[in-house]
């Protein structure tokens, strides 16, 4: 089944475009079954990528998805252009009213704040709450789920001395776990942070298990059973460029960065580099999605209760 988005929508295009299912709202409606909604709290500044990257993982699964689109209510992005935000995105004012099977919070690049300094915390807060009201599972994504993390357990996230840049390679250490069925022993994920979250302050705190973990950078995948939600610290979202792109504005401005580790053949960054970590994303978002579908009501107003 498809996921249905707005026929002008760039995402629509672009995953036709790849053989991603998707389907017209005006088609959905027509449609005599439920199909699960799906909200994306979109913090990045690169919208429109955050949007393909998300709809992408979460489109391919057998279920209809109707994706909306969230935004802070005050804060105003310099990345994006007003007529795309004002024509696809609600500010989270105007849904809080709603219920969502389903909700991804995305990272944001302010790590290097702390969470009460940043401008839309206070908003991000009530947020994180009406989650627990409105959302049936959340799934926090790097410093979104650094964020859910600390509002609701304190678990603090640590600066690094350099940036955590590269593919690293991660140890499965909850195999049975649904939202890793289908998973090797080990896998591959993107990782591009400043910040970490240690697993001596998630194991203090009985409510958190680590699903996958990684020596070199630390627990990646945290689930949080009391609030029906995920913590991924890293990025299966990003796109074979993703890493490469990072790389080339940081060269570009003249800011210390190392060559993203494990990601280019050889370390070449002249060379294409490969994707190693697309089928786990797939299968990662796809468990979320089938753990919302056989859990969540059939009456919506049911979510939360």
């Amino acid at each position: 089944m498809p996921i249905t988005l707005p026929e002008n929508l760039p995402a629509y295009d672009v995953l036709s475009r790849e053989g991603v299912m998707v389907m017209s709202d005006t088609r959905a409606a027509r449609q005599d079954i439920r199909p699960l909604h799906i909200g994306l709290l979109n913090l990045m500044p690169k919208k429109i990528q955050t949007e393909n990257q998300f709809a992408r993982l979460i489109g391919a699964t057998p279920l209809q998805i109707e994706l909306s689109l969230i935004r802070m209510t005050e804060h105003q992005t310099k990345n994006t252009a007003a007529e795309h935000m004002e024509e696809f995105y609600r500010p989270f004012q105007d849904v809080k009213g709603e219920r969502f099977d389903g909700l991804i919070i995305t990272g944001a690049p302010i790590e290097h704040l702390p969470f009460e300094e940043v401008t839309y915390w206070d908003e991000l807060q009530e947020v994180m709450d009406w989650t627990q009201t409105n959302v049936h599972s959340t799934f926090g994504v790097c410093w979104g789920g650094m964020a859910m993390a600390y509002h609701f357990h304190g678990l603090p996230k640590h600066m690094l001395p350099h940036k955590a840049f590269g593919c690293f390679r991660h140890q499965n250490m909850a195999p049975s776990s649904p939202y890793l069925r289908g998973f090797s022993d080990d896998c591959v994920v993107p990782v591009s942070r400043w910040t970490e979250v240690r697993q001596d302050d998630i194991d203090a705190i009985p409510q958190l298990s680590t699903l996958l973990g990684a020596e070199e950078t630390g627990p990646c995948l945290i689930e949080d059973i009391d609030h029906r939600a995920l913590y991924i610290m890293n990025h299966f979202e990003y796109d074979s460029g993703t890493l490469k792109e990072e790389y080339d504005r940081d060269v570009a401005r003249g800011e210390p960065i190392n060559v993203p580790d494990n990601y280019y053949p050889n370390d070449d960054p002249t060379q294409t580099p490969l994707n190693r970590w697309r089928s786990h994303a797939h299968l990662l978002y796809g468990n979320w999605i089938n753990e919302i579908y056989q859990s969540t009501p059939y009456d919506m107003e049911e979510i939360g209760r």
